[in-house]
């Protein structure tokens, strides 16, 4: 029998409405299987690994992408898949770290969530987390259909470290801009080969240093000496700079002074561009 090991980080999935404050408090995993009852008639294996207390994915963090990391690690031989509840507001930051992380995944391991809580009537959660576990679940030859890190919202599956979320109203909450879809359900569970990562011949190898001293400095028309200052003199490792159209940034002298300041003081900077379709062209223009 095929065992899915479901590891329940929180999020919106997991949700309900207070009665005293109508604001939303997380609720336990039993109670979600109590509003799925479908998954009962699931020909799979599943197993429940809950965290506590249970997470505002807001407050995601690099050491807890660790703690998944080394959970997926510690349960690689007894399951053939792994799907992970989650918060929207951070899921793509999670599924960007863990397709890094985990280098070599010959299993799936599928991320989804919620836009309303399991126990609305409109809810999209039933269908994501069901859906998802069929991915994870789905072989071919005897091997994952996907073996590498996804995204499944509103009827799509999306390769991890493409994803964005766009969209706080919608269920089509999740695109990815710069890289078609891996697969898509509708009456069947329709799997795009060509875009799907093959199979890896070397075993699972986990990263798990990482540094959050991160900077992002996003330019504008405008954009003073003393902003972009306070990126580049501050102590970070390195700079996220997000361009213009193809990579353009300002060829203003003090803005080139500060970034040559920056390299020449150890920092790495990466331009990419603030569009989210195309990529940069340094030198283009």
């Amino acid at each position: 029998m095929t065992k899915i090991l479901i590891i329940y980080t929180g999020g919106t999935i997991g949700m309900v409405n207070d009665t005293k404050t109508g604001a939303l408090i997380p609720f336990d995993f039993k109670q979600i299987q109590q509003n799925v009852p479908e998954l009962g008639r699931l020909n799979y294996h599943l197993d429940v690994h809950s965290f506590s207390p249970i997470l505002d994915s807001s407050n995601m963090t690099p050491e807890i992408w660790a703690e998944i990391a080394q959970l997926i690690q510690s349960k690689y031989d007894e399951f053939d898949g792994f799907v992970i509840l989650h918060g929207s507001d951070t899921m793509a930051f999670t599924a960007s770290a863990l397709s890094f992380m985990l280098e070599n995944l010959s299993k799936p391991i599928v991320l989804t969530g919620s836009q309303l809580p399991i126990g609305e009537i409109r809810t999209d959660a039933k269908e994501n987390l069901i859906t998802a576990l069929e991915i994870a679940a789905t072989k071919n030859d005897g091997k994952a259909m996907i073996p590498e890190v996804c995204i499944y919202f509103d009827y799509q599956l999306f390769r991890g470290n493409r994803a964005i979320k766009y969209n706080a109203e919608k269920f089509e909450a999740f695109r990815s801009p710069n890289y078609p879809i891996l697969a898509e359900a509708g009456v069947t569970l329709s799997f795009f080969g060509n875009y799907i990562l093959p199979q890896p011949d070397r075993p699972l190898k986990v990263q798990l240093s990482m540094s959050p001293n991160i900077g992002v400095l996003k330019l504008y028309p405008g954009i003073s000496p003393q902003a972009v200052r306070a990126i580049t003199e501050s102590s970070v490792d390195a700079i996220i700079l997000e361009t213009f159209g193809s990579g353009n940034t300002t060829t203003a002298e003090w803005f080139i002074q500060c970034l040559q300041e920056a390299i020449d003081g150890g920092k790495i900077i990466v331009d990419i561009t603030q569009c989210q379709r195309g990529s940069v062209e340094l030198g283009m223009y």
